[in-house]
Order: structure tokens, then sequence, then C-alpha cells
């Protein structure tokens, strides 16, 4: 089942061409004002989104490009509903970044048949995370290879969570998927600010993540992103265990256990000078970094500065 937002003023406007595309088990939202399905798209990402043509002029340019510049959306295939004559009299499609377009008067047949297609074709080219919708591993390790492949001087940070196998037994697996989304919206808004079109976003799965940006980017990705994780966090606790600055669960033996308050850790690889020339490398660094950075009490973050001395990495 796939969710589509439907951005319109007429195009299958009636409940009953909706209910075509819902009997194929998809969920259809309907939104008439271009601005407000905007901020549902941003806060809650569809699988694919159906605009018409010519709903906001000289907006809607925008905000196609927008979403496809977006590091959390830039996988979201975007239809664009198009009247005949439009097609006749030719459009940029350079500057309409769509994934494909559709005739205002095409049939329910047609519009399922594209939608179909479209699905498959997300499916087979992008490996998004289906939490966040964030690349996963493939995308992940073509973006570290690439980066090595060029030798450019980049960084790339490994962040998880501190005890979230522990919060998830304590709050539940619904709360624990609202703090890996709210990790992910501050990921996504911390690497755009910093690095732009320049840096990348991945969800290995669970509560981890990596980034890839330039390195004098690195430590402000870091420092904002624990910043707003640990501004944030308190809102996915509960009282008393704010008061007490820890909270009670069960270990990895089953054992009742005190764990302190959740925070996030990050570990951060250096690629300068050609040091590494496969992701694997780059990963086996990283894991030793992690056990360092994880070590620190509270949200804490370490960048692998043994570069410019080419001296061994962390033991």
């Amino acid at each position: 089942m796939a969710r589509i937002a439907l951005v319109t003023r007429g195009f299958m406007a009636s409940l009953d061409e909706r209910l075509c595309l819902e009997s194929m088990g998809h969920k259809v939202a309907l939104h008439a004002d271009l601005a407000r399905a905007l901020d549902n798209i941003l806060n809650d990402p569809p699988d694919l989104l159906m605009l018409e043509k010519g709903l906001a002029e000289g907006v809607e340019l925008d905000i196609i490009r927008s979403l496809k510049e977006n590091l959390q959306l830039a996988f979201l295939p975007i239809l664009l509903v198009v009247e005949r004559m439009e097609l006749a009299v030719g459009l940029d499609w350079d500057a309409y970044a769509v994934d494909d377009i559709l005739s205002a008067k095409a049939t329910v047949e047609e519009v399922i048949a594209r939608v179909e297609l479209a699905l498959a074709r997300m499916r087979r080219v992008a490996d998004n995370n289906p939490l966040t919708k964030l690349p996963g591993n493939s995308s992940i390790l073509k973006t570290i290879q690439g980066v090595l492949d060029a030798g450019a001087p980049m960084a790339v940070g490994y962040v998880d969570i501190d005890n979230f196998k522990p919060y998830n037994d304590r709050y539940g697996f619904s709360r624990g998927d609202e703090v890996i989304r709210m990790l992910a919206r501050i990921l996504v808004n911390v690497v755009d600010e910093a690095a732009g079109e320049d840096g990348f976003v991945g969800h290995v799965g669970g509560d981890d993540f990596v980034f890839v940006v330039p390195l004098e980017a690195a430590e402000r990705v870091c420092r904002e992103t624990i910043r707003n994780f640990d501004r944030l966090i308190p809102l996915f606790l509960d009282e008393p265990d704010l008061e007490a600055g820890c909270f009670v669960a069960a270990d990895r033996r089953g054992n009742r256990c005190e764990f302190p308050l959740t925070s996030v850790s990050i570990a951060v690889v250096v690629n300068a000078d050609g040091r590494y020339s496969h992701y694997g490398e780059v990963a086996a660094v990283a894991a030793q970094l992690k056990k360092k950075v994880k070590a620190e009490t509270g949200s804490a973050y370490l960048v692998d500065r043994r570069v410019a001395d080419n001296g061994p990495p962390p033991a």
C-alpha cells in the first residue's frame, strides 16, 4: 500500500475516481491548498505526489525543486498533471524535475498504471528506509564509495542513539520510532544548512544513521545535531525519569537496571589525502571510534584527527 498525496482542484476530485486507487490498496490524501499540502508533505512524507500544474503559477517550480533537493524527499516520485495543450507547446523538463506526467484527461485505468509504474520504479532505484524515507544501505555504501573514488576530502559521520534498546523496552516501539524520526529530521536539517547539496544523510536501520559532508562542515554538524537532540529528547521522556536523571529497564540479559537518559553519539571518519580506498575501511575505523565516543557520558562526538600525521586508526 502506498500513501499518495494528490494536490489538485479538479483532477480525480471525485470520490469514485479516488476509490479506484484505494481499491488497489493505496491511501489517497486530497489537497486543494498547495501551501498546506507542502506542510503536510514535509511533516509526514507520502510515498508519491501527484501535483496539478497551474495551482500556483511561478511557485510550483520552486516547490518541485525544493522537494527534489530535500535530503529526505529526493526519491519521492512526483507525477505532474498537465493539460494536453501544454504538452503540445512543450515544457522545460530540466526545470520541471518530475518523474512522470499525467494528462488531465487521463482515464482512471491510465492513472492506476502510471502510479504503479512510478512506485515500482522507486522501489528499483531507491532503498529508502520505510520509517524515515531516508536512503538506506545501498545508497549509503554507494555514496561513501563515490566520495572515496573521487578522492574528495570529506567526513563520514556515524550517528546512533545511546541506550536506545532499553528506551524501547521502557517506552515502547511507537515512542522509539518517534525518537528515530526526530533524529532523522534533525540530521536532514542540520546537514542541509551546513553542506547543502554537498551533504548526504542515510538511515542504516534502527537507530543508526550516516551523514557525509565536506570536512569543514563536520564539527558544525556534530555540534548542532547534539544541541538539537539534547533540546528535544526531554519531550520524549516522562517527568519522573527526567527528575531522576535515569530510567529503569531490562538489560540484554533481562536484568532490571538503571540507564542514563537517552543521548546521541557521533563518530566521524575523515577522508583526506587518499587515506581510504574502500568503504569497508571507513566502516571499520568508525566502529572503533564509536566504542570510544559511546564510553562518554551524555551526548558526544569524536572526529578522527589522525589524518595529518598519517597515524594508525584509533585502537
